[in-house]
């Protein structure tokens, strides 16, 4: 809880703040990197750091935690908090990092506002940013020792042991722990961190939905980004560096560094209410892994699958997707093709053996507004981040309460 003094100093400035935060972060980042070019070279995403994505996530989780102490006072914003911890754990972050990370921000925060950051300002600040820190920090040491992490060493040497095409843009790989030992637990809609090092040297980390957990492996399916192929993106952003390196330079037997799987979008280990999976592009990924997980259980909950994609072509597990869909008693799935459809799946679902086969395809952009969604119906979206504003205002107009709307975001999270 925020000290009734700070947070008064807090709600006076928090405009002022959040109007320069956008400098304060860019300047944070410099400062960082100039004093560890090592974090940068190994943490970092230099791709989200070359368009700037990476600094208004930032700038985005400061002034949503700062907002929500003084909104609610009385909780924490554990959405935000857990969707972090996460990603955190999976990166390794440590403890000792923040310090660090409080050091320069806070410089940089001094540099922007100048004679505005008085004492009274830069400890109130200093008390959202421990406050954030100390409750990001809990979680993660949890998350750690649920995975049987120790310090910050998540890295375990994974054998590549298969590869397969999807499309021409995204490819599956089959991963086996190099030693032999089990594979960790995992949930449908978790990710890995994947570690590889580039030709400079540097240790580049992403993360991967996981598709699938094979018996005695993990399985991820990777998009190469092509330059400016990001959603949303600048037309000049760079190319995907370790998806680049995945596809061109990874084809099997090779070791790659993952870590155990992390991930705070999961499907519930019980209910039987409604479910809505909608997913654009390569979003498609942990959608898979659920509707896995649902036809291997036998459940019989009304699920609806929707996804959006360029083209038949572009949309990886397309024929998995629809057999999957079969498979479950009360499921039914809805595509739509910016680039159209085939003229022979053009239009309603089908009836097979009794039970709906119901695979709609239409032409143009997804409008969730046109589906049926039953009352209680809990929503899981993944995909670029245009696409799921969208799709979340589609679902708010349909009725869907905000907080039965999940999502899981590549790269850093904006905010929807």
């Amino acid at each position: 809880m925020l000290s009734p003094k700070s947070a008064e100093t807090v709600r006076a400035t928090l405009p002022a703040v959040t109007g320069a935060i956008g400098e304060i972060t860019a300047l944070f980042y410099e400062k960082l990197f100039t004093a560890h070019p090592e974090l940068l070279r190994d943490l970092f995403n230099r791709g989200n750091q070359a368009n700037g994505s990476q600094r208004q996530a930032l700038a985005g989780s400061i002034a949503a935690f700062a907002r929500h102490l003084l909104e609610h006072p009385d909780s924490r914003p554990d959405t935000l908090l857990a969707r972090i911890a996460h990603k955190h754990a999976s990166l390794g972050v440590r403890p000792e990092q923040y310090p660090i990370v409080r050091e320069h921000l806070f410089a940089a925060i001094a540099e922007v506002l100048g004679e505005a950051a008085t004492d009274a300002v830069v400890r109130a600040w200093d008390e959202v940013y421990w406050l954030m820190a100390h409750a990001l920090i809990a979680v993660e040491q949890r998350l750690a020792a649920e995975a049987g992490v120790r310090d910050g060493a998540v890295w375990r040497p994974y054998r590549v042991a298969g590869r397969i095409e999807e499309t021409d843009e995204v490819a599956t790989f089959l991963l086996r722990p190099a030693d032999g030992a089990p594979v960790p637990a995992s949930r449908p809609g978790q990710y890995v961190s994947v570690q590889v090092q580039l030709p400079d040297g540097a240790r580049q980390i992403r993360q991967y939905s996981l598709s699938g957990q094979p018996d005695g492996g993990l399985q991820i399916s990777v998009k190469r980004v092509a330059a400016g192929g990001r959603p949303g993106a600048p037309a000049d952003s760079p190319a995907g560096e370790v998806s680049g390196y995945l596809h061109s330079r990874v084809h099997g037997g090779e070791i790659l560094q993952v870590s155990p799987p992390f991930g705070a979008v999961v499907l519930p280990e019980d209910g039987d209410g409604p479910l809505l999976l909608a997913s654009a592009g390569i979003g498609c990924t942990p959608m898979a892994a659920m509707l896995t997980h649902l036809a291997a259980t036998g459940s019989r909950r009304r699920i609806l699958t929707a996804h959006a994609d360029r083209s038949p072509a572009t949309h990886p597990f397309r024929t998995d997707l629809r057999r999957l869909t079969g498979k479950l008693a009360d499921a039914t799935m809805d595509i739509w093709y910016e680039e159209g459809a085939p003229d022979e799946e053009e239009g309603a679902g089908r009836e097979t053996g009794g039970a709906v086969d119901a695979v709609t395809v239409r032409t143009g952009l997804m409008d969730l507004t046109r589906l049926a969604i039953p009352a209680g119906t809990t929503a899981y979206l993944c995909g670029p981040v245009p696409f799921m504003k969208a799709a979340r205002a589609q679902l708010l107009e349909s009725g869907v309460p905000s907080a039965a709307i999940h999502y899981e975001v590549f790269g850093p999270d904006l905010g929807l």
